[in-house]
């Protein structure tokens, strides 16, 4: 990693950006971290709402948007190189604490782009392997390196539990893609599923959702096992956070596995009192 340049009293996260975290999931997994990893996390957590908001503003011109999120990459290349960080500012002390890589901050834009450049509507699955590794894994390999991880073992579980969630995330929000004319859905498994896709809306109707949205299901249980054996190799780190997430993601895609995808769709979503029980129940087992 190239040395960083930091102004030595870096600005903090804007306040209307710190309530957003504090209303997030996971908050409560992230405020028993120490406070330099916990501001870290809070950190890189503002950073991806931030270039999130910018990817999924439907009353911003695709230019526009696009040109902001040039920006990011400008103000997350001036932490590394020196000169104007702009926004970016209040990510100076967690790249400097934990040797953040300029390569994932970027990935999670990379991917911000890909929606920003076309409504993605049913890719191939090798393009949906990629978009999750940058809006997903590449946020996992930031967290890794606060967490206190090996970096080997941090980034094989940032690359399997981040698509995990990620396709999870993907199966839940399908119908609110659809209304703005995103499918995330791999044309692998529409193909599967007997699918012909024409509209988004169209197929959000059709009786072949629930075979098209089990083949990505599966893909994600695969990912969720291989997450979950590398936590329960017990590697070294504070993994509260991962864990939590793990357990509650899985259990949204048991329960959508159960429901079943056919329309009309109820949506899962996880539950905070389960989230703070399992808070409870990690801080008591170690």
């Amino acid at each position: 990693m190239t040395a960083t340049t930091l102004s030595p009293n870096p600005s903090p996260m804007p306040e209307a950006l710190r309530a957003k975290v504090a209303g997030s999931s996971f908050y409560a997994g992230m405020r028993i971290l120490p406070r330099a990893e916990r501001e870290a996390m809070f950190a890189i957590y503002g950073f991806c709402r931030i270039v999130d908001d910018i990817a999924d503003d439907q009353q911003a011109p695709r230019p526009e948007r696009g040109a902001m999120l040039a920006d990011w990459r400008r103000w997350i290349g001036a932490l590394y190189r020196g000169g104007d960080t702009g926004q970016a500012a209040f990510l100076a002390p967690a790249v400097r604490n934990f040797a953040l890589e300029e390569a994932d901050f970027l990935a999670v834009i990379e991917g911000m782009q890909m929606d920003v450049d076309a409504d993605i509507q049913w890719p191939t699955f090798a393009v949906l392997d990629h978009y999750c590794d940058c809006v997903a894994s590449a946020v996992g390999r930031l967290s890794v390196n606060i967490f206190g991880m090996n970096r080997a073992e941090g980034v094989h579980l940032a690359h399997h539990l981040g698509r995990a969630l990620q396709f999870t995330n993907i199966l839940r929000d399908l119908d609110e893609d659809a209304e703005i004319a995103r499918v995330y859905l791999p044309i692998e498994a529409l193909t599967h599923a007997g699918i012909h896709p024409t509209s988004p809306q169209a197929l959000m109707a059709d009786p072949g959702m629930d075979s098209a949205a089990r083949w990505l299901a599966a893909r994600a249980e695969a990912h969720f096992a291989a997450a979950g054996a590398c936590l329960a190799a017990r590697p070294k780190g504070r993994l509260i956070a991962p864990r939590l997430m793990e357990e509650a993601y899985a259990l949204v895609l048991r329960r959508m596995l159960a429901q079943g995808w056919h329309a009309p769709r109820r949506r899962v979503s996880t539950s905070k009192p389960r989230l703070l029980f399992s808070l409870i129940r990690h801080l008591v087992m170690g």
